[in-house]
């Protein structure tokens, strides 16, 4: 007797208030009891977080009782456990959290799974293991959830458009150089001594040969004329101006005879301050820095010279030393170095790449387009020119837009061999992030400061950490695929649409962005027109639509199934 009265007395506080104490259907919970946040779960990070807030009803919980509540996500053919939480009634001695009998009780439960493909067609479960004294009670699990949208998980394929870095040639074409040389005078003169001539006359030689190379072009002659600071301002313009003159007539002279024809630019300054200060800083002198000092505390040329003579101690020193290297006049002769044009590196990367250094080599590979004359130049290179990364850097992207991760990884873990170049930083980067590894990514990308295309290749790592704002900042304005994914996800959608039009190699991905683009829009056309798109060019699509719950209204839109069912 007693026996029976326990046993009912359990029945009843297990029961839902809402069945009679005879029911079958002992300590069932209605899902009613339950929400889910979000509605509907979603891959973040790699996981799918729920935060779940459940209600035991009043006079459900028996004072005895122990309940261990379990989220459980449920697929075909698997599961995965979430951690649980374990209730107990107000008789029990015990930490966890106490539930009135008469009064009920709220509680909440965070929880977290990783993320599998599987799971796109999921539904999550609260199982529950309940007992009262040492007897077991049967609680039924009870759905509370439904799926998982996985749309973050498609950086996974936009992944594959990313741009990786070159490893840039420092090819130019044309090359800027100069040479120089110097006429001196003597002090308060300017007059050209025949000593001083003999410099003419070989600067006009190097001319003549430059001028008469196949590859070299005079762009211009420029002549600078000095007085050196020490006189009356008046002195040294009128000397300095007639070094200039007397420079220039014997210059145009010298090139005349040697057959030279090139522009000549000539200039006098009347007191060479700058030239004074760069020899006075470069010598050794004593009291340098109090020279050094004066020129900079005053502007006024006479008493910058006043200044400087009242140091007495190294006036000589400066008179003997450093005035007489200003009274000159300098020739610059400026020329330009032409290289070979496109067409002769182009035919030299193909039949002769022996005759062509690495920048040229480098430079070659930029005048095709085809990957497969690319990858055979950079061997080229790389068998010339082992000791430099960007051959390897460059071979390892050629093998990452063709889809071969391990081998793009080879060759750029060859190039770092080389140098810890940035380029091949975020290259590893980029491998790490399609295999998975996001802290090997972050730590990559931490190292690549500098390197072109950087902010794409951040853009998606933060997409793979669920920072989706700070994807869409360091996306800017690139029109990619990976670009628009952060733009749905942190819900900017009129962004997303001008992105996705913008892309200029539109693939399956882009039409399929778009379905999903229109399916949170509300734009049933966009959702069946680019989804036929997509699943024409990928039919592999054509099943995973099918279970995304991104078109969870659609699927009883005969369009929609006549799209995915092919």
């Amino acid at each position: 007797m007693l026996r029976s009265k326990f046993f009912l007395s359990l029945v009843g506080a297990l029961m839902l208030a809402a069945f009679s104490a005879c029911s079958s259907k002992m300590g069932e919970l209605s899902s009613d009891y339950f929400t889910v946040t979000p509605q509907v779960l979603e891959a973040v990070n790699g996981q799918v977080p729920a935060t779940i807030n459940g209600k035991f009803p009043e006079k459900y919980f028996n004072k005895k009782a122990i309940v261990e509540v379990t989220p459980v996500l449920r697929w075909e053919g698997g599961e995965a456990k979430g951690q649980p939480s374990v209730f107990q009634g107000e008789k029990v001695q015990g930490n966890d959290q106490t539930i009135s009998y008469k009064m009920g009780g709220n509680y909440t439960m965070k929880t977290s799974f990783e993320y599998v493909p599987e799971m796109a067609k999921s539904e999550l479960y609260l199982e529950f293991k309940a007992t009262v004294g040492k007897k077991t009670v049967e609680i039924p699990a009870v759905k509370i959830a439904d799926g998982v949208i996985a749309t973050s998980e498609l950086v996974e394929q936009t992944l594959a458009t990313a741009t990786p870095a070159t490893g840039n040639d420092a090819f130019q074409r044309i090359i800027k150089e100069k040479s120089e040389a110097n006429i001196m005078f003597l002090i308060q003169q300017a007059n050209i001594r025949s000593s001083e001539l003999k410099n003419a006359k070989a600067f006009t030689q190097e001319a003549k040969g430059i001028n008469e190379s196949v590859n070299k072009k005079i762009t211009d002659v420029q002549i600078s004329a000095y007085a050196s600071p020490d006189g009356g301002l008046d002195l040294n313009t009128g000397l300095a101006e007639k070094r200039r003159d007397n420079t220039e007539k014997a210059l145009t002279r010298e090139l005349r005879k040697a057959d030279v024809e090139a522009a000549v630019d000539a200039d006098y300054t009347a007191e060479d301050w700058e030239g004074f200060q760069e020899l006075v800083s470069k010598s050794n002198i004593q009291d340098k820095e109090l020279i050094l000092r004066v020129l900079s505390m005053y502007s006024d040329p006479e008493q910058r010279e006043q200044e400087i003579k009242n140091i007495s101690t190294v006036y000589s020193t400066l008179a003997d030393e450093i005035l007489p290297q200003l009274r000159r006049s300098r020739l610059t002769l400026n020329y330009e170095i032409i290289g070979k044009s496109d067409e002769e590196i182009s035919n030299l990367a193909q039949n002769d790449p022996t005759q062509l250094n690495l920048e040229e080599l480098l430079y070659a590979a930029t005048l095709t387009n085809d990957p497969a004359q690319k990858e055979a130049i950079y061997k080229k290179a790389v068998a010339q020119f082992p000791n430099d990364y960007r051959a390897y850097n460059n071979l390892g992207k050629l093998a990452y837009q063709a889809g071969n991760l391990d081998k793009a990884e080879s060759y750029y873990k060859q190039a770092l061999q080389r140098k810890d170049a940035p380029e091949a930083n975020m290259n590893m980067g980029l491998v790490a992030l399609k295999k998975g590894d996001k802290a090997a990514a972050e730590t990559y990308l931490g190292k690549a400061a500098g390197a072109e295309g950087l902010n794409e290749a951040m853009g998606n790592l933060y997409i793979e950490q669920g920072k989706y704002d700070q994807a869409v900042s360091s996306f800017g304005n690139l029109k990619t695929n990976s670009a628009a994914l952060a733009q749905i996800l942190a819900k900017d959608y009129n962004k997303a649409r001008t992105t996705l039009d913008g892309v200029q190699a539109p693939d399956a991905y882009t039409s399929y962005l778009k379905a999903v683009l229109g399916a949170r829009t509300n734009n049933p056309s966009a959702v069946t027109s680019n989804l036929k798109t997509a699943v024409a060019a990928n039919p592999s699509l054509a099943k995973k639509a099918a279970t995304d719950l991104e078109f969870a209204k659609y699927f009883t839109n005969s369009d929609f199934m006549s799209i995915v069912n092919q």
